[in-house]
């Protein structure tokens, strides 16, 4: 028996916009029957006969059911699949809307072809990713036996936001509505059309705030296993004329401008790097206040010469993607800020590097006479604690007479969370557990252009951006 060759799967494409529904979608069709009579044909081979005898009339043949049962080849029909409701509901005009950005998370690396993974014919053990749980250690984990780790579909469906995986997530969404009600979607791919990276979904209406907060929905346990399930990120925004429209950028500096704790490079010098960075890990997970911690630490730093901002540039390594996205915010008219709960020479400096307006840091105290840090700060200056960095961007929107909610805040340690929930969009990016779990969003990639996409921007605005002389 012949082999049975079957279609391509739907791909997502802007044609798919229109049409279809979600079961449909993803059956695989077989191209239409050719027919091979017309009503000209049966017509002609009727009046050929004699009226009068019937018994010499040509049949008239009907192919009832012209597929045969094992047909040879199924071939392309051409038609475009779509997730989306052919004939959507009219909705009264002002329906609020809510956009979900879609990550596929590209690290670490997933592959559609399982086999490539497999060792001994078994597919490696799923882990644990970072921000996923409280914490890592397994002596304080509860001792019941665990949940079953959810499949891993983009081993089946490839490393990317697949269109069974785009209608996953709407019927999710779909499902969460109390009393149940159909939406209306469109969705956009912001990298590329084939196989995109990062996907932007509209949907109206939100879920019914009375059974289910914005918030709520935010964190929902359906959400947190469809993105364990697809290897993705989701952020949900409600759709405004300011979530795409913001003025104000505020950055935390270490371990999101840079990839450093300037405190634990400073240590260094002194040879007491591993006493600090043990705080400082403590501390930015939230588990010890920051303003004692931070005396501390510099308590540590007594000593050290006062030159080591010279030194400290040649070591500091700029995030991925920090300069690119500093650059598109400028073209498009933001005012930036780096509040850091590190040292101020050094968030001046790369300010300067990345074009950013205002730079708020912890100042040390210099002893004139050796020229060295005394391991105290400089009373005059307030601390850069979480309460400043709220407050610092309150009072710089005012003074830019800037919106909060066209504010965006981006950061990684629990000293970020106050200006993270006030901003109108805050990003924990790439941050310790607990700033993961109780932040509004979060996001895991690789280059912090991935803010762009949050924005509305696609990749062909963010190289126009590029283009532009500054």
């Amino acid at each position: 028996m012949a082999a049975t060759t079957r279609s391509e799967r739907p791909v997502l494409r802007h044609s798919s916009l229109s049409g279809g529904s979600f079961i449909q979608d993803h059956q695989q069709y077989k191209p239409t029957p050719p027919i091979t009579q017309n009503i000209t044909d049966v017509l002609l081979a009727a009046g050929d006969t004699d009226n009068n005898d019937l018994s010499s009339k040509t049949p008239l043949h009907f192919n009832a059911n012209p597929i045969s049962a094992d047909p040879e080849k199924v071939t392309e029909s051409g038609i475009v699949h779509s997730i989306f409701p052919r004939s959507p509901n009219p909705l009264p005009a002002g329906t609020p809307k809510l956009v979900a950005t879609i990550f596929y998370k590209s690290a670490p690396p997933h592959y559609s072809d399982a086999t490539s993974l497999a060792v001994d014919g078994r597919l490696p053990s799923p882990t644990i990713p970072m921000g996923s749980a409280p914490t890592m250690d397994m002596e304080k984990l509860p001792r019941e036996p665990p949940a079953p780790e959810p499949e891993q579909l983009d081993h089946l469906y490839g490393p990317f936001v697949s269109q069974l995986c785009l209608t996953h997530f709407l019927q999710i969404v779909e499902s969460l509505h109390t009393p149940y009600q159909r939406m209306n979607t469109s969705h956009r791919c912001l990298d590329q059309e084939e196989q995109p990276r990062v996907v932007e979904v509209t949907i109206s209406p939100l879920p019914n705030p009375d059974y289910l907060s914005f918030d709520d929905l935010r964190k929902h346990e359906s959400i947190w296993r469809f993105e364990r399930e697809w290897n993705v990120e989701v952020v949900l925004q409600k759709q405004s004329v300011f979530r795409q429209y913001k003025r104000l950028a505020i950055f935390d500096m270490d371990s999101t401008l840079i990839q450093n704790e300037t405190i634990d490079e400073i240590a260094k010098f002194v040879g007491v790097e591993k006493e600090v960075s043990e705080i400082t890990a403590r501390a930015m997970n939230g588990e010890l206040d920051f303003t004692a911690s931070l005396k501390a630490r510099v308590s540590l730093l007594k000593g050290v010469p006062a030159d080591v901002w010279d030194k400290l540039k040649t070591i500091v390594t700029i995030s991925p993607g920090a300069r690119e996205l500093c650059r598109s915010l400028k073209v498009l008219g933001y005012k930036m800020a780096v509040l850091s709960g590190g040292f101020q020479p050094l968030a001046e400096w790369l300010a300067g590097e990345l074009g950013i307006d205002y730079a708020f840091a912890n100042h040390l105290e210099v002893d004139e006479k050796t020229q060295t840090l005394t391991g105290n700060l400089v009373p005059s200056f307030p601390i850069i604690d979480a309460a400043q960095k709220r407050s610092l961007l309150r009072t710089i929107a005012a003074k830019n007479n800037i919106p909060i909610k066209q504010t965006i805040a981006i950061g990684d340690g629990a000293n970020d969370l106050p200006m993270l929930h006030e901003a109108g969009l805050g990003v924990a990016w790439c941050a310790k557990s607990k700033v993961q779990l109780e932040a509004p969003t979060r996001l895991n990639g690789e280059s912090l252009t991935d803010i762009l996409y949050l924005l509305g921007l696609g990749d062909e605005e963010i190289k126009e951006l590029d283009s532009v002389a500054i």
